[in-house]
This record gives structure tokens, C-alpha cells and sequence, in this order.
């Protein structure tokens, strides 16, 4: 029997048998159209199922133009936030006091420019931490708790702090450009589980021969 079920809303179940319902499978409890979500990844927050999307990205309506694209196998903890695009009030005149959200024909800063925020694979964001509009987050980054990330982090960087900075690089650049290239994400869940000793020792050989 494989570890995970890409079909499962709660996917932790407890040694005693409970089914922890606090962490559910984004892609399996969110339908929105401004949001794409790779399979395995998952957020931990006390609400309903159905309230997913709201608590995890509160202003990007089913109006807005920019997209939150999150990958495969993302681990994102209690508390934290996406803030997007739609959020930003202008900011290049005398007052950032947002007029136009107050009228449906203004609604919604149309001239502003948006950026997608964007999450790579095995991210894991951690406690509480702050997600800005039109971030890029590279595959294998750790995003400390609290942290409120406001520019792109390279893939298997660690950073944190307010605004977050990289603390170190989990990996020589030699290394981080193997592990992307292998994409051990995108293997079928068989192959990763047979594999699973070598990914969680860092045992790159044999991962390469794989």
C-alpha cells in the first residue's frame, strides 16, 4: 500500500488510528480559476475544507487577473499567507487610499500591473510566514517561520526574517543543478517510494541511478 493518496482531502492519519482533518490536500479542496496546484502539496489550518482557498490567499477573487501557482509536494504550516496582486493599493501618486474598489464599475485598479506568485516543488514554508505579491519561490527552498518573503529565492535556499533574506544555500550549486535536473517530483509515486531511503539520506548517486 503506497504512503500517500493523491485522491485523499485529509491525508495524515494518526498512529491511533484518528484522521487528522487540520491538513488537507490543496489541489483536492480548492476550485479556483486564478489557482493551479500540483498533486501531494498540502497547508495545515484549523477552518473548513471549503475555506482553503480564502485563508490561504484572502484577496485573490475569482476577478483578479494574476495567478497563484503552487507545485508538487509544497508543505505550507499554520498561519501562513499568500498576500497577491489584487492586494497592492496604487502607490504612484499623492495617496495609496484605494477610490476605485468602492464603485462596481471601477472595481478592481485595472491599469495597476500584476505579477504571478509562484511556488516550485518540495517548498516547505514555514509557520506563520508571509508570501508578497508576485514572489518566485525555486523548488527545495525552506521559508523560515514569520518570515515575510517580498523577493524571488533561488531553488534550495533557506531564508528568513522580515524582509527575508537567504541564511544559507542547502546545497552546492553543483548539487542543486543535479537535483533539478533529476525532478524526482515528477516521477510516478512508485518510483519515488521505492526511492525514498536515497531522498531522505541526500543520497544523490543513487538517486542519478534511478
Amino acid at each position: 500500500m503506497p504512503l500517500l493518496d493523491a485522491t485523499a482531502t485529509h491525508p495524515i492519519t494518526l498512529p491511533d488510528g484518528t484522521l487528522y482533518r487540520d491538513t488537507v490536500y490543496l489541489k483536492n479542496v480548492i476550485d479556483h480559476p486564478r489557482m493551479e496546484i500540483g498533486d501531494y502539496s498540502y497547508f495545515t489550518h484549523a477552518g473548513k475544507p471549503e475555506e482553503t482557498a480564502l485563508v490561504l490567499a484572502p484577496y485573490l477573487g475569482h476577478g483578479c487577473r494574476e495567478r497563484l501557482i503552487i507545485g508538487k509536494f509544497v508543505q505550507i504550516a499554520r498561519g501562513c499567507i499568500f498576500i497577491t496582486s489584487s492586494a497592492n493599493h496604487p502607490m504612484t501618486g499623492f495617496t495609496t487610499y484605494p477610490f476605485r474598489i468602492f464603485k462596481p464599475e471601477t472595481f478592481g485598479y485595472k491599469d495597476l500591473p500584476v505579477k504571478d506568485t509562484v511556488v516550485g516543488h518540495d517548498v516547505w514554508i514555514g509557520h506563520d510566514a508571509a508570501i508578497m505579491p508576485g514572489v518566485t519561490i525555486g523548488t527545495g527552498a525552506i521559508i523560515a517561520a514569520s518570515a515575510v518573503v517580498a523577493r524571488d529565492v533561488p531553488p534550495y535556499a533557506v531564508v528568513g526574517g522580515n524582509p527575508a533574506s537567504i541564511i544559507r544555500m542547502r546545497f552546492r550549486e553543483e548539487i542543486v543543478a543535479e537535483l533539478l535536473a533529476i525532478a524526482w517530483w515528477d516521477w510516478p509515486l512508485a518510483k519515488i517510494e521505492a526511492h525514498l531511503v536515497a531522498l531522505e539520506t541526500g543520497d544523490l548517486d543513487a538517486l542519478k541511478r534511478a
